[in-house]
């Protein structure tokens, strides 16, 4: 009996530890002198990064990945979501981008990132739908729905409302848009992909808050406690996706980061906080006061400042390595 017991703990102390190895890293290419991906994913490799995100079908990265046992998240760009609108498009798609790669770990596939009727991704917006439900075809009729999930990337931009977090609710002009999306996602066993960017609301009202350095909870939520800024943004979207039939969506956090320059709290400083303390939250098993008890998988932004990136200064210095592969916060334990 004795023997059993013991057996039985380790085997409970394995399956904890492989749920708490959630930690990934997206992996953009909007920079100068970056490596090659071929060095790229020997650095995953040296720094025990176990799963990557891309952002469309890049063959160089594709081929580098043959063979190793990193998890990959695939986006089709904005810019490729009208051609895949018919199915015979998005079996193409497929077999050239996924099937013809047998010996690459596929996880996800991103169909479309952060389209929003009200940003400067509308044109998109009625693309969307069809395509993810194209794909997803693709890939089932591939016999690989086992395998990899398929879903589009939203972000926080899409909520109306967000506090308290279980008052959390998408625009009234975006639910058109994204309540089919949910609905089809809890149809079919889809999660949802959310791009969870504290560094965006604010967090100088309350650095700690933002960083997971809070001594003590900020946010009384019909009892639920919120002690950092994270928590209470992924749960206000479950709290919106809930509401339109999406109660049971998991939510993969597909981007989180926080810049190292160009703003007020832009510094290597905050952002070494914010990434090794979000490793170390999302890795264990305490999950968020509306959905305790689980890891939550997360990937980094980004492997690489990017220098080519548009928009505010900030948007051109989320990386963890400079393009000489040297680590801008020291070591990282990334599991």
């Amino acid at each position: 009996m004795t023997t059993k017991l013991l057996l039985l703990g380790l085997l409970i102390n394995l399956l904890i530890v492989k749920d708490a190895l959630s930690v990934g890293v997206c992996y953009g290419q909007l920079g100068d002198n970056l490596p090659s991906p071929r060095d790229v994913v020997s650095l995953y490799q040296r720094t025990g990064i176990t799963k990557m995100r891309i952002y469309d079908p890049n063959q160089p990265t594709l081929e580098a990945l043959r063979g190793t046992n990193i998890e990959l998240m695939i986006g089709v760009p904005n810019d490729a979501l009208q051609s895949l609108n018919d199915q015979n498009a998005a079996n193409t798609w497929v077999r050239n981008n996924i099937q013809r790669y047998s010996n690459v770990r596929f996880r996800y596939i991103a169909v479309g990132n952060e389209v929003d009727p009200n940003n400067g991704n509308s044109q998109y917006v009625r693309f969307v739908l069809p395509a993810l439900q194209n794909i997803f075809n693709a890939v089932r009729n591939a016999g690989l729905g086992n395998q990899i999930k398929v879903s589009t990337a939203t972000y926080s931009g899409l909520l109306g409302n967000s506090f308290p977090p279980s008052a959390g609710a998408f625009r009234d002009n975006v639910r058109g848009f994204i309540e089919p999306i949910v609905r089809f996602l809890a149809q079919n066993n889809q999660p949802m992909l959310a791009n969870i960017y504290p560094y965006f609301s604010d967090p100088g009202r309350n650095l700690p808050y933002a960083l997971f350095t809070a001594s003590q909870p900020v946010v009384n939520d019909n009892g639920r406690q919120y002690s950092n800024l994270f928590d209470a943004i992924l749960d206000a979207h479950y709290a919106a996706q809930g509401r339109l039939g999406g109660q049971n969506v998991e939510i993969v956090v597909s981007e989180s980061g926080w810049p190292s320059s160009g703003g007020s709290v832009a510094t290597v400083g905050n952002a070494g906080t914010y990434v090794r303390n979000l490793i170390a939250h999302v890795g264990g098993n305490a999950g968020t006061p509306l959905k305790p008890g689980r890891s939550i998988e997360t990937y980094l932004f980004a492997m690489f400042d990017e220098n080519r990136k548009g928009g505010n200064e900030e948007e051109r210095h989320f990386g963890l390595f400079s393009p000489s592969q040297q680590a801008k916060y020291g070591q990282i334990n990334f599991n």
